[in-house]
């Protein structure tokens, strides 16, 4: 929507309420300045009040209080009260301009524009009538019936002293089911709830309305069939000219629409917060991936070139858990990245029959002798479109917590649904453990959350599992009770019916020369290694303009460009210059982590880093073949 499409709405919805005001002739609308001077006045005030607009605006609000009031100091206090408590109601005797006298209901709200009281809305509204009807209890109800008999928007009804229903609109039919016959004569807490029965909630409405003259709520009500609708309701005393209470004015308006629509609102409240978070964490995230990767690859790199060395036994091992180690950083790394919807994934069809079976024995092993693991997979589950090793990845890490759930044993099921309706996928994993108490389960999929004992987790698996849902274009809910166990379900969209299986090629050496273009000498070194170990001979620049000078030269065979790079051009500008002189020669890219490599994937092989000899091996020769 244009700015000027925007504005244009607003000056017609601001038109249209002004006219909705002015047009009203049943109440006196109109505004003060916040010394209690009239600034603007409708048609429902002329007529109420009989002043014209140009009679009265600008003279004080007080002309309209009897003498004795004006004494008592009661319009200085109107606006006092209005402006400490924000809101002020009353009911008093008012004066017209031909000094006749009417009793009025009074409505006045402060105004403030940027914290700074700007004035005051009044609404006044004749309700002289409503009084002197007190008077003949019988003429009040034939006006009652003739007035509102036919309003279906409100159940507007009147109960004897006990709370006994002694008449019925339509309204009240439309909205609670009964009819006339049906209700007239019935106890009017057949509308509560059961539990607001038992609490004597109908007896306390009336109980307040009679000491304080009126009482309001909203809450759940029951209709004839059994079904709740959420309720406004406005209990009102009703006295005779002795002070008698002779019965209660009830007013009952279905809000049920409203209650959900706010709802709709907070919950859409509650996910831009979450998105803000993620997008947070995003930043955070890609900002420190990229250097912490490039560490990551000089010691991977480096671990390789150690041992080809002839090492002692000792030093061998002292080798291997260092590079399992900077393993593990390199996948708490991918997992932050996943979680935050960063990582650039290569989804496929996968089988899901098919990948759940080929999964078991491997989720078997990691359950123990306590845990049984049980599939229950739908014939003919559709097929998904995912990153394999992601979607495996995060059906392992809700196995693993299953599991973790169940200290003294029990079973983890796996399931996969289709969703007609929706044409999605539900693959849950359920477990029988000690659940989740709701005030934590919010927080479940927070990164670096976790409800296990410091060193048994990082809080990044559930993290990793919601982030490998959005990304794949599904969600990710969670289902728990004490005592009971949890399930976590992924839905992910539906795929194609075909699903052919990807077989890997072995790794196998290379020749030819390599130009590698990395601006950080340390990690150029370790990728060098690489290079050198597969059979490939290097040549190394630190910027893309040195690589094109490089490439004039000839003798070039493969062009291996990290793409985060100082100078005018990164490695992806590089990668496309390249294929415009030179169509015919491979590129490959590497990052640690890039947004610009989510825009360009699928025009240019990617290898993540720090990434091993043989997946290097592996994209060499998907370029060389």
């Amino acid at each position: 929507m244009t700015d000027s499409k925007v504005e244009r709405e607003l000056r017609d919805s601001e038109r249209n309420f002004r006219l909705l005001v002015e047009g009203i002739t049943d109440y006196a609308i109109y505004m003060l300045d916040p010394k209690g001077y009239i600034t603007n006045w409708n048609a429902g005030a002329a007529r109420i009040k009989g002043y014209a607009a140009e009679e009265v605006i600008g003279k004080h609000f007080s002309v309209f209080y009897t003498p004795e009031d004006r004494t008592a100091g009661r319009p200085e206090k109107a606006l006092e009260i209005a402006r400490a408590e924000q809101h002020f109601i009353t009911e008093g005797w008012r004066i017209r301009k031909d000094g006749s006298r009417f009793f009025a209901s009074v409505v006045i709200d402060p105004i403030y524009e940027n914290g700074e009281l700007v004035g005051f809305a009044k609404i006044t509204r004749d309700i002289t009538e409503r009084r002197n009807a007190l008077a003949d209890l019988a003429e009040s109800e034939n006006q009652f019936k003739t007035l509102v008999g036919a309003v279906t928007d409100y159940a507007l009804y009147m109960l004897d002293p006990s709370g006994i229903v002694s008449n019925w609109n339509a309204g009240g039919e439309r909205i609670k089911g009964y009819s006339a016959d049906e209700i007239v004569g019935q106890h009017f807490s057949r509308f509560y709830t059961p539990a607001d029965q038992a609490a004597g909630r109908p007896a306390r409405a009336l109980k307040i309305a009679r000491e304080n003259g009126h009482y309001d709520e909203e809450g759940w009500r029951v209709r004839k069939d059994g079904s709740f609708f959420w309720a406004s309701v406005v209990i009102d005393p009703i006295r005779n000219e002795a002070g008698e209470l002779i019965g209660f004015a009830k007013i009952t308006r279905d809000m049920t629409e409203r209650k959900q629509a706010q709802e709709q609102m907070m919950q859409m409240q509650r996910q831009l917060a979450e998105s803000q978070k993620f997008d947070a964490l995003g930043q955070l995230t890609g900002g420190v991936a990229h250097d912490f990767n490039n560490l990551l690859m000089i010691i991977s790199g480096n671990i390789h070139t150690i041992r080809r060395d002839n090492l002692n036994p000792k030093s061998l091992r002292a080798l291997q858990a260092i590079e399992v180690a900077s393993q593990r950083a390199a996948s708490l790394t991918k997992q932050l990245l996943t979680f935050a919807r960063r990582q650039s994934v290569q989804p496929r069809p996968v089988g899901l029959a098919d990948r759940l079976a080929e999964l078991q024995d491997v989720l078997k092993s990691g359950m123990g002798a306590s845990v049984a693991l049980r599939l229950d997979i739908d014939p003919g589950v559709w097929n998904i479109v995912v990153d394999p090793t992601e979607f495996e990845t995060a059906l392992v890490n809700l196995a693993i917590n299953a599991r973790d759930a169940m200290p003294e044993g029990g079973v983890v099921t796996i399931t996969a649904r289709n969703r007609l309706a929706e044409q999605q996928v539900d693959v849950s994993v359920s477990d029988t453990g000690v659940g989740i108490p709701e005030d934590i389960l919010p927080s479940v999929f927070d990164p670096f959350f976790t409800t296990k004992p410091i060193g048994k987790g990082t809080g990044l698996g559930l993290s990793q599992v919601h982030g490998f849902a959005h990304q794949a274009g599904g969600t990710v809910v969670i289902e728990s009770k004490l005592g009971e166990g949890t399930t976590v379900t992924i839905r992910l969209p539906r795929g194609p019916e075909d699903a052919k299986a990807q077989v890997e090629q072995p790794s196998i050496a290379g020749s030819g020369t390599v130009l590698l273009v990395e601006d950080n000498p340390d990690v150029a070194l370790a990728s060098t290694s690489f290079f050198e170990q597969l059979g490939y001979t290097v040549r190394w620049v630190s910027d893309a303009s040195a690589a094109l000078d490089e490439i004039e030269r000839n003798g070039i065979d493969i062009v291996c460009s990290d793409i985060v790079m100082p100078g005018k051009f990164d490695g992806v500008t590089l990668a496309k210059t390249i294929r415009e002189r030179k169509p015919e020669l491979p590129i490959l890219l590497t990052t640690g982590y890039s947004a610009a490599a989510v825009e360009v994937a699928g025009q240019f092989p990617i290898l993540r880093k720090p990434y091993q000899l043989h997946e290097l091996s592996h994209e060499l020769q998907k370029l060389t073949v």
